[in-house]
């Protein structure tokens, strides 16, 4: 058994101490005897390996559904009676559908295996005062860890070293702007994206070095336990799924009732046992809808294909139907909603704020800016470029194409000055660095000395309090003069304006002389300016929001981010209202054993989170679930992983996307574009107008097939409908038709309207009292034909056993135009407009001609040849129904709009 760690919170206590209770050295890390016992309390630096289910185990879950046990009793009750081609056709069916899972299944094992790639193959450690690379999964507490520039975190760590250290947490913590790292203690209950000295296993360092203690390895580790999330969020049965099962189960039970009528009645007329029996097993085979699953998966294939021309690639089928149900989209905020690049939005000098923006690699400004900003902007960017850090990436090959590697803030930086016309490459060589004042968690800001022909320059930049202490005047325009107290006042209220609405804010200074001490460059300097920084909103979102609004979609933004970043960027994408402030933060949220019905209807009332745990986003989707919500969360950080297998569908990013995300979300976006997610709702909406529509068809020719054979079964056995011939008709002139209706264009108004209630059925009571009308009509047309040939005809029990098949299959093929709304034109209408449908009717007439054409297919299906009469009394009466349900259709519109 491993021991307990022996810090729990290392964030909270003072570096020294963090050292002397793990028991290392801040020089020498500790020794390999120690490291080799520690190992063996701890364990390796792994994440356990979860057990994974057997492919035999995968396979056998693919049959557990109540249509598949309906399937397998009419395939035993067939071999039973020595139908063994009837017996084939089922257990085609069955593997086919079973296949079709297996391998979906199969996909879906890869999304714990992404969290195995982030693991490090090698670190580098101290250890006994030297360092050395080891394999990562050696790494023990108390291990002391050198940091560097494009390392990756090997474990989770305290700080005790930093020299300008910044980490890219954002795919952890979801936070755009790089962490800057310190070692000072913090206080008990401070979230992970405030934990400034710590570092956190899988994110990046990009700027600086240092040293950590190892605090945490393995599941011990932030990542390891979204590892953990990952691996409990249980799969949700998506709503499509459940609405089938229940409408296989009430097939079953109208099944048995029929049966159950039939039987009684033969025994009372005295009938053979045996004709009870295949009778009863017509009726089974009659109630099972073969097609139905195969219809599905092709419908819901077709909807991936057209949702992949829609930059969304569908990985789980279900989800296709089951976004277009989505009452609520939880987005996170980084990468989604903004564009993940830091710019700089807003310069506020002495005299005026200026908001500017970068157009086609050009720096736009607003009009009326006053001559004095435009010349401290100027200054401004002087500064900005010499005190600066960021290099010129080895692939930048132009100056539309330049790329800078470093600090996202000093890279945006290079990027406005050269977006303003600036060649800084030859503004860097005329200044030549002659000092610096790196930056540090202690003096909170940066300072460069620059020797120029015409004397030396020094550039500052930095936090607004820290930089305005080393300032004594201020530039406006030409015009330099004292900085009073009032002055400073006024500086500092602006900053903290920019910070409220989720501004990062860095001020800037400068001094010019002949001469400057290398030692004393940064007193007595210039105030310039500030800039405000943010990560900006993708330009195609606010459009895509408002569509989800109009569609009754409520989206909601959870972020690790800061609060006031979060609420800034929720109302520029109009999220919310300008004067909004309502955001609840991961510190101020009950734990989900603790919530409350007002802290239930608080969340579900909120539209933006702040500063939340990967844990609290899994928290979060639950309540919106458990109120009833289909829930679709979007993300691309390891921190998004467990609300993505939570929600009902996860949406991952597919470019800024993490590999963990993409694996463990079920849809995944190829241009990170939030406006795809509306357009792949609106598909997945008209997706199941389909699935309605060929359910709806499928049911009710089942309806009439049960209703056929009980009735015959009971006044004319001999004509009653074989098993085999109901099968044909299931498998052939059943599934083409629904296949056609599956993938029809759909209505193109489908987002002007709320979501479905996910609680409402596939088939609603008022779509059952319309089967029952159809399924009446069709039964009626097939007991006239075979009566009529009965009594006018004198045709034989096999001629009308052959009269019922045929009637019943050009019934059912017309009936196909039924499934037209209501309203529409006999002649032109979806139905009518759809290339398949009439596909579909030509194979099925062709494929029913052929099985009375070939003697070997006519034998097997109990068929004779037929007299030419008897087929235009078939095709006539198969009319029948088509002409009622449309004349009935016609009334009731008009009646509706008399109403």
């Amino acid at each position: 058994m491993l021991m307990k760690y022996p810090l729990d919170h290392p964030f909270s206590l003072a570096a020294e101490d963090v050292v002397k209770q793990i028991q290392t050295d801040i020089h020498k890390g500790i020794s390999q005897n120690e490291a080799v016992k520690r190992s063996e309390m701890y364990g390796p630096n792994i994440f356990k390996r979860q057990k994974q289910k057997s492919l035999w185990w995968i396979m056998l879950v693919q049959f557990k559904s109540p249509i598949v046990y309906l399937l397998f009793f009419g395939a035993v009750v067939s071999l039973y009676f020595k139908d063994v081609l009837e017996t084939i056709a089922i257990l085609v069916v069955i593997v086919i559908n079973a296949l079709i899972g297996f391998f979906m299944e199969m996909q879906a094992r890869s999304s714990m295996n992404a969290l195995k790639k982030m693991d490090i193959i090698l670190a580098r450690v101290i250890r006994e005062g030297k360092t050395r690379a080891i394999p990562s999964e050696q790494l023990v507490p108390g291990d002391l860890v050198p940091l560097e520039a494009g390392d990756i975190i090997p474990a989770d760590g305290r700080l005790v070293v930093v020299n300008r250290l910044q980490c890219d947490e954002s795919s952890l913590t979801g936070e755009s702007l790089p962490s800057d790292k310190a070692i000072d203690a913090l206080k008990e209950g401070t979230v992970i994206g405030d934990q400034h000295n710590m570092v956190f296993k899988g994110t990046s360092v990009i700027n600086g070095n240092g040293k950590m203690v190892i605090t945490g390895i393995a599941a011990q580790t932030q990542l390891g336990t979204i590892s953990s999330l990952v691996a409990s969020a249980a799969d949700t049965i998506t709503p499509l799924d459940k609405k089938l099962n229940k409408l296989s189960r009430k097939l079953i039970w109208i099944t048995l009732g029929m049966t159950a009528i039939f039987a009684v009645t033969g025994f009372i007329q005295g009938k053979a046992l045996l004709t009870i029996i295949e009778t009863s097993i017509a009726l089974a085979v009659a109630a099972i809808p073969e097609g139905l699953p195969i219809v599905a998966t092709v419908a819901l294939s077709y909807g991936m294909l057209l949702m992949a021309k829609r930059n969304a690639i569908v990985k789980k089928l279900s989800s296709v139907e089951t976004l277009g149900s989505t009452g609520v989209i939880l987005t996170d905020k980084t990468g989604t909603l903004t564009e993940n690049k830091i710019h700089a939005d807003t310069f506020a000098f002495p005299d005026e704020n200026v908001k500017v923006h970068i157009e086609d690699h050009v720096l736009k400004f607003p009009e009326g800016v006053i001559k004095s900003s435009v010349e401290n902007f100027n200054k401004l960017l002087l500064t900005g470029i010499l005190c600066n850090d960021a290099v010129l990436s080895p692939n930048a090959k132009n100056k539309d194409n330049t790329k800078y590697s470093g600090d996202p803030v000093e890279v945006a930086l290079f990027q406005i000055a050269i977006a303003a016309g600036l060649d800084t490459a030859v503004l860097l060589k005329q200044y030549v660095r002659i000092g610096e004042v790196p930056f540090s968690s202690e003096i909170m800001m940066m300072g460069t000395l620059h020797r120029t022909p015409a004397g030396d320059f020094a550039a500052a930049k930095g936090s607004v309090e820290q930089l305005l202490e080393k300032c004594s005047n201020v530039q406006s325009g030409a015009h330099i003069k004292v900085l009073d107290s009032k002055e400073k006042k006024e500086i500092l209220s602006k900053s903290e304006q920019m910070a409220t609405s989720g501004l990062r804010v860095l001020a800037f200074a400068y001094r010019s002389a002949k001469s400057l001490d290398a030692k004393d460059f940064m007193n007595n300097l210039t105030y310039i300016g500030m800039a405000g920084f943010l990560d900006p909103p993708r330009t195609d979102i606010k459009g895509a929001i408002l569509n989800c609004r109009n569609a009754g979609i409520k989206v909601v933004m959870i972020t690790g981010d800061h609060p006031q970043t979060a609420l800034n960027i929720a109302r520029k994408v109009g999220l919310i209202e300008q004067d909004n402030q309502k955001v609840i933060t991961g510190k101020e949220l009950p734990k989900s054993d603790s919530l409350t019905k007002e802290w239930r209807q608080r969340i579900l009332d909120t539209a933006v989170f702040a500063r939340a745990s990967p844990k609290q986003k899994l928290e979060i989707a639950d309540v919106f679930q458990q109120d009833g919500f289909i829930v679709a969360m979007t993300g691309d950080g390891v921190n998004d992983a467990p609300a993505l297998k939570k929600a009902d569908v996860g949406i991952a990013m597919g470019i800024r996307g993490t590999q963990v995300a993409k694996e463990t979300a079920s849809i995944i976006l190829k241009d990170d574009s939030f406006t795809s997610i509306a357009e792949a709702v609106a598909h997945g909406r008209e997706i199941f107008q389909n699935i309605q529509k060929f359910v709806v068809y499928l049911v009710s020719c089942n309806l009439s097939e049960i209703f056929i054979v009980t009735i015959l079964g009971i006044v004319m056995p001999g004509a009653t409908l074989l098993p085999l011939q109901i099968l044909f008709l299931n498998m052939v002139t059943d599934i083409f038709p629904a296949l056609a209706l599956g993938l029809g264009s759909g209505d193109q108004t489908v987002m002007q309207r709320p979501p479905r209630d996910p609680k409402m059925n596939i088939i609603t009571n008022k779509k059952w009292l319309t089967i029952a009308l159809y399924s009446a009509s069709i039964t009626a047309a097939v007991i006239i034909a075979v009566v009529y040939c009965k009594e006018v005809l004198h045709s034989d029990d096999r001629t009308c056993n052959n009269v019922a098949f045929i009637t019943l299959t050009f019934t059912q093929l017309f009936h196909v135009f039924n499934m037209s709304s209501a309203g529409d034109q006999l002649l032109n209408n979806e139905i009518t407009r759809n290339k398949f449908v009439w596909i579909a009717l030509i194979i099925c007439s062709s494929l029913t001609f052929m099985v009375f054409a070939v003697p070997g297919m006519r034998l097997v299906l109990g068929l004779s040849v037929l007299s030419l009469k008897i087929w235009i009394v078939t095709i006539i009466v198969s009319l029948l129904p088509l002409i009622t349900i449309q004349i009935y259709k016609a009334f009731s519109g008009k009646q509706q709009a008399k109403a």
